[in-house]
């Protein structure tokens, strides 16, 4: 059988096995495919390129952890959009440290800043509410779980989730609907008690 004829199952197999070009081949299927999602959430080319390199070097790496209950596509998006998740959060952190002196053409300057956001009770409430909807959301049925996560934790669009996932956008929307739905109805019953 011709390399480029066997399913992507196969190719991983092969992958595993320590066959370089099986997985070549994976990357020519999808790359692409990728990029094209890659390129929707950072709208620059080079930093696609980039990314779209770094998500083939995670998934190489991390191939003998692939599920084959799930496409190789799906989690190779997953592994790509968290990576591109990642990658946005760290260029929209342009950020000073407050601990460093600040170095000027006349010395260094520093300043000390109070800290008055800590409050035990409301850190306590916040913590103790954050657990609850964490545990609702632990409750729900499977397929309201993952898009809930994917949707709010993972901040991840309708339309990444549905690449994710492989199932149209439709779908992911009246999940998250749903999901929504079920949550409302569960932490109104917890403050009635």
């Amino acid at each position: 059988m011709n390399a480029e004829d066997k399913s992507d199952y196969e190719l991983i197999d092969d992958s595993i096995g320590g066959d370089e070009d099986a997985f070549g081949i994976l990357m020519g299927r999808y790359e692409n495919s990728l990029y094209g999602l890659i390129f929707k959430m950072v709208r620059n080319h080079e930093e696609t390129q980039d990314l779209v390199q770094e998500a083939f070097i995670k998934s190489y790496k991390a191939l003998e952890s692939f599920n084959k209950q799930y496409s190789f596509s799906t989690w190779l998006f997953k592994i790509a959009s968290n990576n591109c998740i990642d990658h946005l959060r760290k260029r929209r952190l342009k950020t000073t440290s407050i601990d460093v002196p600040i170095q000027t053409e006349d010395g260094s300057l520093s300043q000390d800043l109070p800290d008055d956001s800590f409050s035990p009770e409301k850190d306590s409430l916040r913590n103790e509410l954050f657990l609850s909807v964490n545990s609702i959301i632990d409750e729900l049925p499977e397929k309201y779980k993952v898009v809930i996560n994917l949707r709010h934790k993972e901040d991840q669009s309708y339309e990444e989730i549905a690449v994710a996932l492989d199932i149209p956008i439709g779908t992911v929307k009246a999940r998250i609907f749903r999901a929504r739905e079920i949550l409302k109805k569960s932490i109104t019953k917890m403050k009635l008690l």
